[in-house]
């Protein structure tokens, strides 16, 4: 299947069952990599102990499966592979520092950024000591601006202390977060492309620095608009967004693919997903594509 150098995935959280925002974000993506003859993988990203559930996990395979969208290779289980996460986290040492805040503590003189509130660097003067359990750990991101230009979004700025903030990359509960972990499997499936929704197009900033101090590779992004619900809100599992209806996979191929402006002509919800997959992939364009809207 891949005869190209492009390796592209969809890494859903299993904290509840598929909907049509994750439809869209996996179908985008999955379409991207074959219209560009790549191959598309499949990461479940569990290392949310809390959040994650084998029973979502199950569900949202799934439904993907029901709709045509099945990786080329085996299917990585974060949760399995917490090894590889520590140890970036041993080569990251240097940048780490232990946080002892509470969210509740730190946010109220915190302002706004571009992923939510901006850590005010309290406990950057912290030493190391040991990397005990049970404490944060955060990365002491350099003071810079950050660019990279998007497939979709064009030209991004963000300005690393401003605007992101030292991020979390070890909980006080001892999970390892997203944007350590997200950064390392890119890294070891050998990720060319990450197409995923608008709402991570600035946390792109961390997983470059990231990458340059783990020295790995920088994928490409492709950054899709988001499904909003009635009150304007981003489907999530969060709002409790509606599962989709395996049942009427073809018709929420062709709703996702209207969504995201692609031609649809001559398709038919009474056509197989298949049949739909192979259409779009052979039309898909990028640069039809909605505007982002942040």
């Amino acid at each position: 299947m891949n005869t190209s150098s492009y390796r592209g995935r969809f890494a859903p959280t299993p904290s509840g069952p598929l909907h049509f925002g994750s439809l869209c974000t996996a179908l985008g993506s999955y379409l991207d990599a074959r219209h560009h003859q790549g191959a598309w993988l499949i990461r479940i990203e569990d290392v949310d102990s809390q959040r994650s559930k084998a029973a979502h996990q199950t569900s949202i395979l799934h439904s993907l499966a029901a709709h045509g969208l099945q990786s080329d290779e085996d299917i990585r289980i974060q949760s399995r592979h917490l090894q590889d996460y520590e140890q970036a986290l041993r080569r990251l040492r240097p940048h780490l520092y232990l946080c002892d805040c509470h969210r509740k503590d730190w946010q109220a003189q915190a302002h706004m950024g571009a992923l939510g509130k901006v850590y005010p660097q309290t406990c950057r003067q912290n030493g190391l000591g040991e990397m005990p359990p049970q404490r944060t750990l955060r990365l002491a991101l350099p003071a810079q601006l950050c660019r990279f230009t998007d497939l979709h979004a064009g030209l991004c700025r963000y300005d690393l202390t401003t605007e992101i903030g030292d991020p979390v990359l070890k909980r006080r509960d001892g999970d390892i977060a997203y944007a350590l972990a997200v950064v390392v499997d890119d890294a070891l499936q050998n990720i060319s492309h990450i197409v995923r929704g608008a709402d991570l197009l600035a946390a792109t900033c961390i997983s470059r620095v990231l990458q340059e101090l783990l020295g790995y590779p920088m994928p490409q992004t492709l950054h899709l608009p988001l499904a909003l619900d009635a009150q304007g809100r981003k489907l999530s599992k969060q709002n409790h967004a509606a599962a989709i209806d395996d049942r009427q996979a073809s018709a929420n191929l062709l709703t996702a693919l209207a969504f995201l402006h692609q031609d649809c002509s001559g398709l038919r919800s009474s056509d197989s997903p298949q049949h739909i997959l192979a259409r779009a992939a052979a039309r898909w364009s990028r640069a039809s594509l909605p505007d982002i809207s942040l």
